[in-house]
């Protein structure tokens, strides 16, 4: 069995702002050119585990896949996103007012 000494510790590489901006910027590109796949090639391309990749996009308040509601795409699929999102919140606020009224009606009636 091998003690760990200070000599044989292993440490990981430290990646400067400029850096991670770098690949941060190349995924989301290639997400939103391809609509996926962009950590496991940026990980190839730059020599980055993907789990390191991830953890930036979460750090950075970017989704770490590509979502149907528009995740890291273009403005016009969060525009969509959005409508979409908006459409069923009034779906939701109609047939909630609907219950809330026959709830009212039947309250009255005790």
């Amino acid at each position: 069995m091998t003690t760990l000494t200070k000599k044989n510790i292993v440490r990981g590489k430290r990646y400067t702002a400029e850096e991670k901006s770098k690949i941060v910027s190349f995924v989301e590109s290639h997400n939103t050119a391809n609509g996926r796949g962009g950590q496991s090639v940026a990980a190839k391309k730059f020599g980055v585990s993907q789990l390191t990749i991830s953890g930036w996009l979460k750090r950075g308040g970017l989704p770490t896949r590509v979502s149907k509601t528009g995740g890291k795409g273009s403005i016009q699929s969060k525009l969509a996103a959005l409508t979409i999102l908006g459409q069923d919140i009034t779906k939701l606020e109609k047939e909630l007012a609907a219950k809330r009224a026959k709830f009212n009606v039947i309250k009255s009636l005790l």
